[in-house]
């Protein structure tokens, strides 16, 4: 779908955004092969909201039908099960596709309208979090079901714009790491400080003590 043909319907909802395509549903239990087979991702290989690079996952034998559930650079992960249905990204920096299982829901953006790493931004933000808290369902296990997905509203500023506020975010977030960092560093320094002031004044006291 083109981009006009969105902004004319004035539709910002995620189905009318992007292709998704569920994951592929995987039969019995799946173990690694040394050779043949296809990659494939699991809800399991997803780190946080890091970039995912394919290319070190291990190949299993998935059998025929497996060409529309491949995940390619630049497209978006989306948990559909578990405490949180958070969004990553498949590096856009790889040459090396996967297929994608279930639970996993693979997001493809219109490129003319958003930008993937937006879209992940705003998958992960509270508002769209607080979105999918109230449409899950599930006891043992929280899912979000494809009709929820479909309906999620993104806001859709222009690419610029979108760039700059994934740019923005990354800066914000590896300020947040350095401050750790420091201030893990100042809390070394102190104790380290600290433990020779007690050594130097325990030393004190016995040497007074012999005197």
């Amino acid at each position: 779908m083109l981009c006009s043909v969105i902004y004319r319907i004035k539709s910002d909802s995620l189905a009318t955004l992007c292709e998704i395509q569920t994951g592929y549903t995987a039969r019995g239990r799946l173990q690694p092969i040394k050779s043949g087979g296809v990659p494939a991702i699991q809800l399991r290989d997803l780190q946080g909201e890091d970039e995912l690079d394919p290319a070190c996952l291990p190949n299993y034998n998935l059998g025929p039908a497996v060409e529309r559930y491949w995940a390619k650079s630049g497209d978006v992960l989306f948990r559909s099960r578990g405490d949180r249905n958070t969004a990553v990204l498949v590096s856009e920096k790889t040459d090396s596709p996967a297929v994608a299982l279930l639970p996993l829901i693979v997001l493809r953006p219109y490129r003319q309208c958003l930008e993937p790493a937006y879209l992940v931004w705003f998958i992960n933000q509270p508002e769209s979090q607080r979105y999918f808290d109230k449409c899950a369902h599930g006891t043992s296990m929280r899912m979000i079901s494809r009709r929820c997905l479909d309906d999620l509203q993104v806001a859709v500023p222009d690419i610029a714009t979108q760039r700059r506020i994934v740019e923005i975010d990354s800066l914000a977030r590896r300020e947040r790491e350095l401050m750790h960092e420091l201030a893990d560093k100042k809390l070394e320094l102190t104790r380290s400080a600290l433990l020779a002031q007690a050594r130097h004044c325990a030393q004190q006291t016995k040497e007074g003590m012999r005197s």
